[in-house]
């Protein structure tokens, strides 16, 4: 999976063009404009990156990055109009590991999100647990209650995207495209679902009734419990 970034920066045009090169370099972007929509992402997603203005709309990119470093080692760098020594020291202070004063050159931005991310590297998970779970993404395998799961290349790489993206629902194209990389109108239409109801068979305590991966009608399914990469 892709790297995943939060750029915070409340100037529509300027978050449109950083998101847009970002995820041209294969990133994965979430973008906020204010304080509150970041503090959201912040604790539902597993970022690596965190690029923040200073002056925001509803608070200061200055406070955000103090509370992020008081919970994470999550890379941060502030990109801000603010270009003062004591503004650039602040930064620094507050637990930045980077600085990029405005106006900038997005290819130097890039360039530089680059060799941060390279340099620090995001440690694998040795595994990833939800209730009687647990998933070993390097064996590719998983257990239930201490058991190993007989599990096929499509119910294993099933369940570890719906694990690896916890409370969150997945359409049925989402899926498909990640699972079989491909459009879903090239998929049997059954497809998804035989293979669902075969993964529930497996990991359900009771398949008629799951309780870990559920049916959100409609919109598609929902693995439906916290997970925690260990």
């Amino acid at each position: 999976m892709s790297q995943e970034i939060l750029l915070l920066e409340d100037d529509d045009s300027l978050n449109h063009s950083v998101s847009l090169k970002l995820k041209k370099e294969g990133y994965t972007v979430y973008s906020a404009f204010t304080v509150k929509e970041a503090v959201s992402i912040y604790q539902q997603k597993d970022l690596s990156l965190i690029i923040c203005d200073i002056t925001l709309p509803d608070g200061t990119g200055l406070d955000f990055c103090s509370r992020v470093r008081r919970e994470s080692d999550i890379l941060f760098l502030f990109l801000t109009a603010l270009d003062r020594e004591d503004d650039i020291m602040a930064g620094y202070r507050q637990g930045a590991d980077d600085y990029i004063t405005k106006p900038f050159s997005l290819p130097v931005l890039i360039v530089k999100v680059n060799a941060l991310l390279k340099r620090f590297p995001p440690e694998e998970s040795k595994f990833i647990i939800s209730e009687s779970i647990t998933l070993y993404p390097a064996e590719k395998r998983a257990m239930k209650n201490g058991v190993y799961l007989n599990l096929t290349a499509k119910e294993y790489s099933l369940l570890s995207f719906f694990m690896e993206n916890p409370m969150r629902i997945l359409s049925r194209n989402q899926l498909l495209e990640a699972i079989w990389d491909i459009e879903g109108n090239f998929v049997d239409e059954n497809t998804l679902s035989v293979n669902i109801r075969r993964l529930r068979e497996k990991i359900e305590d009771n398949p008629s009734m799951p309780a870990l991966l559920k049916n959100v009608r409609g919109l598609g399914y929902i693995w439906e419990r916290k997970c925690e990469k260990r």
